[in-house]
């Protein structure tokens, strides 16, 4: 725990609403406090969302320190609080917060408050924060009751379970516990992470708010405080010099302060038997910044300097030196200046937000890097952790079993409100932790740090298992087609032949996580069972349009529908219905699928688990009463309608899912539903034959659902039958009918002034929310129409032809109403300014909250060409997507020593005027890893001659193509108007070289695949713009299905309503709850709670507090920084309405 405690999301504390502050008293050793919001860690299993106050140095001994764990503002902010607002402070509160004292091991004393819901976890995190204590790693919690009884309280106990502690004078006391081989790791670990500012994310707002106190306290102390010198603002005409300003979207790094020259694990270790049995478990070799080097000893029971000088050990106690509890306790006695410097390092957290202390759970990939780059200098300590934290040497212990957690946390009770909170945060934390981990895991399986489980196959069929969870790999189909095309131009008709057929094969053979298969092929257990990745062979007598419509499986768009029907059914929360743990990541050209371990996948045949569903195409379907009864019940709140299906053999089962979904018994005798990749229904609009898995968004299908309720609601017509035959399209609810999405990417128009400015977002906002509560509720009736997912499909359908002819009708009805209303009416809202996209992710973003899929960007450009900006927002996007594809082919076939060759060079044929190119450049890259590819096939067991000539053949033509040292300015956007064309049915005019914005798509297009680039001045007009040394970095994009807490979004939902209707005192205390609640179970890094800060700070600025509003703007900035980055368009929105708000308050 102590070594992972500053990668929490937060800490959490009492339930408090966010502007309690009125009772704040903080006494700290007679010195100044800055009062701070801690936040605890839910990856440590925490609850509290406290928000307390930390002194900036430790007490002495025997002095007495006072916390008061509620509120959140300092104490200029909570003078300003409006009593109507004031009067909601105790909305929230479930239970009475008492007051209690902590004494620490030095029999010092803090003074917090807890509610009987509060666990001990979240003591232990105010321990591991509060600066007294956050160098206790080891230590036992004893609660002494009033009645003098003690009792001894567990990690994972709430603290109302071992006593009561509603009265007062209760205590608690650290007790020093024993260290063992783990934990003194942990504490060495926990010691050196508190020695960086690393984890310490100043914001811009907070760094800009330093700078204005440091000017006034400069002009105060010169006596002319009313000549305040303002900094000169720099780079104003930065839209005349756009790459030249790139160096400002980057924060400064925060100055180290050195405490220590190194902490490194002694060539002593490990200690030898007869030391072990002394108690000795550690040796650490120590200088200190007086130049003093120290070998010390750790033991079960404290940390000591021992008598070793040279290269023998000699345990016995240095005669100077005394033994402490901690490792910084021992370093403080034995140097004045790691003593000094340490207290140095606690000053600057506390002074700091305490939302800047506190880990993203996933932070954007920067696509911006210092430069000039940083020197690399010497750290024993980061590269012990780069070797003993790879691969293959992890610490010691039982790895863990993430389906096993995950489901348990499922199981959890979730009756009550504080249930559904416990609930929540631990399904939060494990999804959150499962993420981490299966990033780490797919970077190793792509630097080839850890071994397939099958490594006699070829390379292309690997699949891998660690850290209990299964990895294997998704193919861009999409990107073939084009390279078929190309090749059927260049080459031979033989070759085109061999081409097709073969990519065909390769496709097939790397279907992705969710296609769980029974393997026809004597192959081993692994894949003789239901493998949830999927490698079944085709035969060479499969007609090859079969083949094709089987390799579609292996596209990118597979992945994602299976990742978001995982996510849907995870969120209709169906008892007795399980999915696996997944997230998709994609990492130099690769896209892995990582999943949880099915139980007893890996263990033997288990060829009669499957349940329901199908693993050969609807050819034989499995159905069992209980799993359909359980299907059924999500079914229905997914809008899937229960239909009939034909197999291979003309029987006839009820479904009501998709046929080629697998449900599945595993050996822990949970049922479990895989391949969920067509949630919903094929897109009517896309029905050719590479468009398998081209279905509606499920925004879409809710819109549809209500319009057409709404309809049936005027015309006075009630469904008679469960799924009735929807009107015509031209009498389908108007387009202004159309729920609203909830989406930042609404911003506003710009005013005159910066304070009307902020009164016509509060306005624009305030209508849109009026817009939101004035829509009639309609989900009991929205429920009739239902959607049957295996139309438009190979799939075989049974039942009257009427009933068929209406199901199809129903489906090609909905995908009517997304191009003749969705899309005209997003159009017209982008042209009236309604829906304001920055830049290519929130035009993304606005299209799939209106239902949109990206395919349809095409016609959103088109519909706005009268529209220059807008037209230049699509296209750009449209040219991004496109050369994404491309890159990533050549990140994919490229070696890792010619990465950074072989993105620059792509960036220069993209931006520069690449004509050429040298022969020593392409005989430099001719041992490409497709020709190891073809290798590995060409010795691979088990598989026919036929097949391994057709991977060689293939292998050979995406050589040919795929060397990057071929590309050409001309040849890669000639790929790129025909890649737009093909996918997104759009012509990019003649000029779009030149029309395109450079730095606006750099930044897009690295951020979609993972690429950083230096923050230098380019110049564009070069030939080659980019140098390899200007590439820095390629990190991994990463989509998940972490939860979202419903409660919480209900509450946001309700209060919404509750503020358009001028209803402050009501939509205040809902947007606090909501507020307390997301702090409890995702902590304070989350965009849901920057969006519930931005609420409140509506509230309180229509409440005419604006102090209040100020501090919830800051918070919301903070979050946005670090959860979208620096320049994201949000972040830079929210920006100019807190300057407005700041400049209104003066």
């Amino acid at each position: 725990m102590a070594g992972k405690s500053n990668r929490g999301r937060n800490r959490k504390g009492l339930q408090q609403s966010a502007m309690n502050s009125s009772e704040q008293s903080v006494n700290l050793s007679e010195q100044s406090v800055n009062p701070s919001e801690q936040s605890v860690n839910p990856s440590e299993q925490s609850v509290n969302s406290t928000e307390q106050s930390v002194s900036s140095d430790a007490p002495s001994n025997g002095s007495s320190s006072t916390v008061h764990a509620n509120g959140d503002m300092s104490s200029s902010e909570s003078n300003d609080t409006k009593s109507e607002v004031k009067d909601q402070d105790n909305a929230s509160n479930q239970h009475p917060a008492k007051q209690g004292g902590i004494h620490d091991t030095r029999r010092e004393k803090l003074e917090l408050q807890l509610s009987p819901g509060d666990s001990v976890m979240d003591v232990r995190q105010f321990l591991l924060d509060a600066p007294e204590t956050c160098y206790f790693t080891c230590y036992d919690l004893l609660l002494h009751t009033k009645d003098g009884s003690v009792h001894h309280l567990e990690d994972y106990n709430e603290i109302s379970e071992v006593a009561d502690i509603t009265s007062d004078s209760c205590s608690l006391e650290m007790i020093a516990a024993l260290y063992d081989d783990r934990s003194i790791r942990a504490h060495v670990h926990r010691t050196r992470e508190l020695l960086s500012l690393s984890t310490l994310h100043s914001s811009l707002s907070t760094m800009l708010a330093l700078q204005h106190e440091t000017g006034k306290t400069a002009a105060a102390n010169t006596g002319d405080a009313a000549k305040t010198e303002v900094p000169e603002l720099d780079n104003l005409g930065f839209m005349e010099n756009v790459s030249g300003s790139l160096t400002n979207l980057l924060s400064p790094p925060s100055k180290e302060i050195k405490c220590v020259e190194s902490i490194v694990f002694s060539s002593f270790n490990p200690p030898p038997s007869h030391r072990r049995l002394c108690g000795d478990l550690i040796y650490l070799d120590v200088v200190t910044l007086e130049g003093n080097k120290y070998c010390i000893t750790g033991t079960t029971k404290a940390f000591y300097v021992n008598s070793s000088t040279g290269n023998i050990l000699d345990p016995k106690p240095h005669k100077a030196a005394s033994e402490a509890t901690s490792l910084v306790g021992l370093l403080q006695k034995v140097s004045p200046k790691f003593k000094k410097a340490f207290r140095e390092i606690l000053e600057r957290k506390a002074s700091a937000h305490p939302f800047e202390n506190v880990q993203s759970l996933l932070p954007p990939n920067s696509w911006l890097g210092l430069y000039p780059v940083p020197d690399h200098k010497r750290d024993a300590a980061r590269a012990e952790n780069s070797l003993t934290l790879s691969f293959g040497g992890e610490l010691i212990g039982m790895q863990r079993d993430w389906n096993e957690e995950l489901q348990s946390c499922r199981e959890f009770p979730h009756a009550t409100h504080q249930e559904r909170i416990l609930r929540d945060r631990a399904l939060y934390k494990v999804t959150s932790d499962f993420v981490d981990a299966a990033t780490s895991g797919a970077i190793g399986v792509i630097s080839r740090c850890i071994p397939p489980i099958n490594p006699t196959d070829p390379e292309c069929f690997h699949m891998y298992v660690h850290n209990n969870i299964f990895f294997s790999f998704a193919v861009d189909a999409e990107l073939e087609q084009l390279s078929r095309k190309q090749a059927s131009e260049e080459n031979s008709k033989a070759q085109r032949t061999v081409s097709s057929q073969n990519y065909s094969q390769k496709s097939e053979n790397n279907l992705p996580q969710g296609a769980s298969r029974v393997s026809s092929m004597d192959k081993s257990a692994v894949l003789n069972s239901e493998n949830i990745v999927g490698t079944k062979a085709l035969s060479p007598d499969v007609p090859a349009e079969a083949q094709l419509a089987e390799s579609e499986q292996a596209t990118y768009a597979s992945a994602n529908n299976d990742l978001k029907g995982t996510k849907a059914y995870q969120e209709v929360d169906v008892p007795g219905i399980y999915n696996l743990a997944m997230a998709i990541i994609d990492y130099r050209g690769h896209r892995v699928v990582a999943q949880s371990v099915l139980p007893g996948i890996l263990q033997g045949d288990k060829s009669d688990s499957l349940l329901y569903g199908s693993v050969d195409n609807g050819k034989k379907i499995c159905w069992s009463e209980d799993f359909h009864s359980k299907v059924l019940e999500a079914a229905k709140r997914l809008h899937l309608k229960e239909h009939s299906v034909l197999d291979g053999s003309g029987n006839v089962f009820k479904l009501a899912a998709p046929v080629e979904c697998k449900g599945i018994v595993g050996s822990d005798d949970r049922h479990y539903l895989l391949d969920l990749m067509r949630v919903t229904p094929r897109d009517a609009n896309y029905t050719g034959s590479g468009s398998r898995f081209c279905i509606l968004r499920p925004e879409l299908i809710s819109a549809f659902c209500h319009a057409e309720a709404a309809e049936m609601s005027k015309s006075g017509c009630h469904p008679e039958q469960e799924n009735p035959v929807v009107s015509d399209s031209s009498n389908i609810i108007s387009a202004e009918e159309v729920v609203k999405p909830d989406t930042n990417v609404a911003a506003d128009a710009p005013s005159a002034t910066s304070e009307t400015q902020l009164q016509d977002s509060e306005k624009g906002e305030k209508e849109n929310l009026q817009s939101y509560g004035s829509r009639p509720r309609r989900e009991d009736t929205s429920k009739e129409i239902l959607f049957n997912p295996n139309v438009f499909t190979e799939f075989k359908l049974a039942g009257n032809e009427e009933e068929i002819a209406t199901d199809e009708e129903n489906v090609r009805k909905a995908s009517l109403y997304l191009k003749d209303v969705v899309l005209p009416k997003f159009i017209q809202d982008l042209c009236t300014l309604e829906v304001s996209p920055m830049d290519g992710q929130t035009l993304t973003d606005a299209l799939h909250a209106h239902g949109i899929n990206v395919r349809y960007i095409g016609k959103v450009a088109e519909g706005t060409r009268h529209m220059p900006h807008l037209w230049d927002l699509c296209s750009n996007e449209i040219i991004v997507r496109s050369a994404k594809h491309i890159v990533k082919d050549i990140l994919r076939d490229t070696e890792d020593h010619d990465l950074g060759l072989a993105i620059s060079h792509f960036f220069n044929c993209f931006l520069g005027k690449v004509q050429a190119v040298s022969a020593k450049g392409v005989a430099n890259n001719s041992h490409s890893k497709t020709q190891k590819k073809v290798h590995s096939g060409h010795h691979a067991s088990g598989k026919s001659s036929k097949g391994q000539d057709k991977l060689r053949n293939v292998g050979y033509v995406r050589k040919k193509q795929s060397l990057y040292l071929s590309i050409t300015s001309d040849s890669l956007w000639s790929d790129i108007q025909e890649f737009a064309k093909l996918k997104y049915q759009f012509e990019l005019p003649e000029d779009a070289r030149q029309r395109v914005k450079k730095i606006s798509v750099i930044r897009n297009l690295c951020q979609k695949v993972g690429i950083t680039i230096a923050a230098r001045k380019y110049d564009f007009d070069a030939l080659a713009p980019f140098q390899v040394s200007d590439v820095l970095n390629v990190q991994p994009v990463v989509k998940h299905s972490i939860p979202v807490c419903s409660e919480a979004k209900d509450l946001v939902e309700t209060g919404k309503v509750q503020l358009a209707e001028g209803m402050l005192s009501e939509a205040y205390t809902l947007f606090s709850e909501a507020f307390t609640i997301l702090q409890q179970v995702t902590g304070p890094m989350h965009r849901e709670v920057a969006n519930c800060c931005r609420y409140l700070a509506m509230v309180l600025y229509h409440a005419g507090d604006m102090a209040g509003a100020i501090m919830q703007q800051h918070k919301e900035l903070i979050i946005n920084e670090r959860c979208l980055g620096l320049d994201h368009p949000d972040t830079a929105h929210r920006h100019k309405l807190f300057s407005s708000t700041c400049f209104s308050f003066l």
